[in-house]
């Protein structure tokens, strides 16, 4: 069993990469957003505790992260091990992380922001069906309709270039301490996000065999 976890900026192609392991290796994607969305929903304790923070437009803290990742890895237990996405995103969450479990590598997938800006600033999504498209990687039979189910295609606000630009800027600000922290530790492995996602899969999936695996 392997623990790794995924450090990158939004439009790194992490997300993508995890679920490509997940179907090759059987690792289960552990994405933060995605299990406060879903404590939310379901309105656990810390999920309601969340909507709260969420609701006033405030981070929710670190205390509250944790305890959802807690139960979540309680209740989803995985054979292979998980991949974290989106967590540890402070130090204070890193720490805490290595209480609840081993980690084996950190795999920091960087690319560089005109990459980002041009992956994310492209990206079209159906208002009916969710389905996502590419204006240049993978665009719609007809432009700004859905080929799956005919709904208008839109860009989310969050994938507008001034956004994205202050995105990456909070980013740099928040997870250049979580770097240093796991290369200080021996864990980081840098990998070239700039490239195709098959890629990058490829290499992580080896690299985990090489070194990680028992």
């Amino acid at each position: 069993m392997i623990n790794a976890i995924f450090i990158g900026p939004p439009g790194a192609g992490k997300g993508t990469v995890a679920s490509m392991l997940h179907d090759e290796c059987g690792y289960v994607p552990l994405s933060t957003g995605d299990i406060l969305r879903r404590a939310v929903k379901e309105g656990t304790e810390l999920g309601i505790k969340a909507k709260d923070y969420m609701d006033r437009g405030e981070l929710v803290p670190d205390d509250v992260i944790i305890g959802i990742v807690k139960e979540y890895m309680a209740t989803n237990d995985s054979a292979k091990g998980f991949i974290f996405d989106g967590f540890p995103r402070t130090i204070a969450q890193a720490e805490a992380l290595q209480e609840m479990t081993q980690i084996d590598c950190v795999f920091l997938l960087d690319a560089s922001e005109d990459v980002v800006i041009e992956r994310l600033s492209g990206r079209r999504v159906c208002k009916k069906c969710g389905a996502i498209y590419h204006i240049k990687n993978h665009p719609p039979k007809v432009e700004g309709v859905c080929d799956i189910c005919g709904g208008e295609l839109y860009q989310r606000d969050d994938d507008r270039e001034q956004t994205i630009r202050m995105r990456l800027r909070v980013y740099r600000e928040q997870t250049a301490p979580l770097i240093d922290f796991y290369r200080e530790k021996g864990l980081l492995v840098d990998i070239d996000a700039n490239r195709d996602a098959v890629e990058n899969a490829r290499e992580i999936a080896d690299y985990i065999k090489r070194h990680c695996s028992n």
